[in-house]
């Protein structure tokens, strides 16, 4: 077979021009950025009997607070290390745990008073705590509080998350139970609050950590006390010994601690402070070693290990396939897609270790990572033998993306800021590797994966989704579970499964009636709604917000079209174009709702509030009013009025202050960075990537209704609907991106795609849909009705 790595069209002439100004553009930023010094090792030297404060100007913790943690060296010579902080914890880390400072796990035979209050602790283990205080007994075990051998009822703000809980811990057992911590001090005994009379509510709390149950104070409320034989100490003031500990955490920052000759040795790894010089006023008694920010480094460590392990297995398996015969070494496949098939593997290994290293506090110079993102953008656009429009608008809005993160990478003062560019160039290189490697193989004539055991793979997917989405509910919160986010892969699955059942919906009249069994139909139609119903329960119960029901709605919505666009239903068309209408004229009366009338709503009240009048909340409305502030001096040309071409690679920046910049509010960041003009041509790149995409789709169902092969009409409408579906997640991403940035709508937390910093959402969505749609493109133009009859039934098989 003969391989064309790219066409020579105007689009593709067009879409390389526009991507080596987005690269040429980094480039530029890689070489304004000003040097940056950090402290590599922060020396702490004290005689024996004295102590000292440290604070975010000491430790070079930017989120620290002036005064944060105080260290003593007693007169034995040993450490010791206590949190001063009012508001702020510090976090310890012994055999790879992180334990808050201020905490201690409870044992039989102790008491601990809070207030007046006092209680005795009768029964104490790693699962559950049995304690007596004023006029009942109390168990607590993890996540559900006991009275009395009684759960108490449900507290009268608990919303129908709270509530739903609150069922499931009674009813299932402890290992899956959800987390909840016991809180005390209020003037309620509900739910899982203790009240104490004359005590602030959660002055104090007992809460499930990997070491077991463990008992925290809060230093800024009332007093815990807690007594054993050893004596009665302040538990929230109290000292701890600083021998054994590996890492400790100021304000976000962590520092590895090491002891040696007498002097405390503080070791900054992650959220460090960067400074311009080498120079910082600090106490006689901390000195500090710099380090300059390298671009070009390369550290050592295990990572290279794992590279060069997957490489082995990459030749072993390439030597395999030679000596079989097999792709790609096949008599008609020539030496180009050999190469692209062998550099796809090895960008995907290079992504990994890339991870690996980030993973491990010791990511490589951010050079080289842009040399990474640079070869799996343009590896992505040189792969296909004709370039379609959603890829080229894809390729674009990625290289966008990159541009904005490595801009609010350069413009923070911390350390950790560039490594949300650094995180999405590793997984990016994973997923378009991966992707660039099946389209490679489609095009060299691999059968296509039969109906029957697609099924079964669709089946795999939905359990490990189901699977996935639990473990966030048990293990995890709402920003996810292990570092990652199951609710994208289970975005990927509910698509690939609904587009299945429609499209056997669709060609029921073609299925062969032996080959329906009872089990593979109720797969083919209650697999998706289980898998809906789950990840509608995940945003009621995991996630206090309601985006995600809105992205849900907007899914279906947009799967119901698509559907009665196929099946040619008039009516349902113009049903759900009304609903769409009444959906935003409700939006417009919404603005004109008092505060008042919204306060006494019981579906979210608090996200509209703070909606309709953000002065009035301090942390959420202020996020809203920073992001304004920053969309107001972008203007139409940036805040540099140049749209952000003087502001490449520099720090600083109003919008760079917005909580959550990187993720929720990276399209504020973009609007004062670029400007509206900027938007606009942001804007026309993901309108023209959505009708790329749609337009893919369209082909694909009018390739299902011109062939007579009923496995391959089935196989045409499954690539039509997934590619509506995938088409229909990315707009309800922009739609409420955007309506966030814009106040549009109320409050509410969703990536943008391709601009946010949302590394699972890119990895688990959006590379495979670029794939998918790419080879889905490509299988049309190998089965245009000029190719002959054997190719059109190969794919069949």
């Amino acid at each position: 077979m003969r391989f064309q790595l790219a066409d020579r069209s105007p689009g593709f002439i067009l879409t390389a021009s526009l991507l080596a100004v987005l690269c040429l553009l980094q480039l530029v930023c890689l070489w304004r950025a000003p040097p940056a010094w950090s402290p590599e090792r922060i020396s702490v030297s004290l005689p024996p009997g004295e102590s000292l404060t440290l604070g975010d100007a000491e430790l070079a913790a930017p989120q620290a607070d002036s005064a944060h943690l105080a260290v003593r060296r007693a007169n034995d010579g040993s450490w010791w290390a206590s949190n001063v902080s009012a508001g702020k914890q510090v976090l310890l880390q012994r055999d790879g745990f992180d334990r808050r400072m201020g905490s201690s796990a409870l044992r039989a035979g102790q008491s601990f008073r809070i207030g007046a209050a006092r209680f005795d602790v009768a029964d104490a283990s790693a699962r559950q705590v049995a304690f007596s205080g004023p006029g009942a007994a109390w168990r607590y075990d993890g996540a559900t509080l006991y009275r009395n051998d009684s759960a108490q009822p449900a507290c009268p703000d608990a919303g129908v998350a709270a509530r739903a809980i609150a069922l499931w811990n009674r009813a299932m057992p402890q290992a899956l139970t959800v987390a909840r911590p016991l809180t005390f001090g209020g003037n309620l005994y509900c739910g899982n609050r203790l009240g104490i009379a004359y005590v602030e509510g959660a002055s104090a709390t007992i809460a499930r950590a990997r070491d077991g149950l463990l008992l925290s104070g809060a230093a800024e409320r009332a007093p815990l006390l807690i007594s054993s034989a050893a004596g009665t100490v302040d538990l929230a003031r109290s000292a701890e010994p600083l021998a054994g500990v590996q890492t400790l955490v100021a304000g976000r920052t962590r520092l590895g601690v090491r002891i040696s000759d007498g002097v405390l040795h503080l070791l900054p790894q992650r959220h460090v402070a960067l400074y311009a010089e080498a120079d910082a006023l600090l106490p006689a008694q901390v000195a500090w070693q710099w380090k300059k920010r390298g671009l070009w480094t390369l550290p050592a460590g295990r990572p290279w290990y794992v590279a060069l392990g997957l490489c082995i297995l990459l030749a072993a398996a390439a030597a395999v396939q030679w000596q079989r015969g097999a792709w790609p070494f096949t008599r008609d496949t020539g030496r180009a897609l050999r190469a692209a098939a062998i550099g796809s593997a090895l960008l995907a290994i290079a992504g990994v270790a890339a991870l690996l290293f980030q993973r491990s506090g010791s990511a490589p110079g951010v050079g080289w990572s842009m040399l990474l993102a640079w070869t799996a953008l343009w590896g992505c656009l040189l792969v296909p033998a004709r370039l379609t429009l959603a890829t080229a608008a894809g390729v674009l809005l990625l290289a966008v993306g990159l541009l904005a993160q490595l801009e609010l990478g350069f413009g923070g003062a911390e350390s950790a800021a560039l490594r949300h560019f650094q995180k999405s160039v590793a997984l990016l290189a994973i997923g378009l590797g991966i992707g660039a490697h099946l389209r490679l193989r489609v095009r060299s004539g691999t059968p296509v994966v039969p109906q029957t055991s697609l099924e079964w793979v669709l089946a795999l997917f939905a359990l490990a989704a189901l699977a996935a989405l639990l473990m966030q509910v048990v293990f995890g919160d709402e920003t996810g579970v292990f570092d990652l986010q199951p609710v994208e892969f289970a975005k990927l699955a509910l698509t690939a499964l609904t587009a299945h059942c429609l499209a056997i919906g669709l060609g029921r009249h073609a299925d062969m009636p032996e080959q329906s069994s009872p089990a593979r139909r109720w797969l083919r139609l209650a697999a998706p709604v289980l898998l809906f119903a789950a990840l509608l329960g995940l945003a009621l119960v995991q996630v206090d917000d309601y985006s995600p029901l809105i992205l849900l709605l907007v899914w279906c919505m947009a799967m119901a079209l698509a559907w009665a666009l196929a099946t040619r239903t008039h009516a349902a068309t113009a049903a759900l174009f009304g609903v769409a209408c009444v959906a935003a004229g409700s939006i417009a009366w919404l603005r004109s709702a008092g505060v008042a009338e919204v306060a006494q709503w019981g579906f979210y009240a608090d996200r509209f509030l703070v909606w309709l009048d953000p002065a009035q909340h301090p942390h959420t409305g202020q996020q809203l009013l920073l992001a304004a502030r920053a969309i107001a001096e972008g203007a139409w040309w940036g805040a540099d009025n140049v749209l952000g071409l003087g502001a490449m690679g520099q720090i600083g920046g109003s919008a760079l202050h917005i909580p959550a910049v990187q993720d929720d509010f990276a399209p504020s960041f973009f609007l004062n960075r670029h400007g509206l003009l900027g938007a606009l041509a942001l804007w026309a790149l993901q309108a023209l990537f959505l009708v790329g995409v749609l337009q893919t789709a369209a082909r694909a169902f009018g390739a299902s209704e011109q062939t007579r092969d009923f496995r391959q009409a089935w196989l045409w409408r499954f690539r039509c609907f997934a590619l509506c579906g995938g088409a229909a997640f990315v707009l309800g991403h922009f739609l409420l991106s955007w309506g966030t940035n814009l106040a549009i709508f109320p409050i509410m937390g969703q990536p943008m795609s391709f601009l946010s910093a949302g590394g699972s959402h890119l990895l688990f969505f959006i590379c495979p849909l670029l794939a998918f749609s790419a080879i889905s493109a490509q299988s049309i133009e190998e089965n245009q009705p000029c190719r002959s009859t054997s190719n059109m039934k190969s794919w069949a098989r």
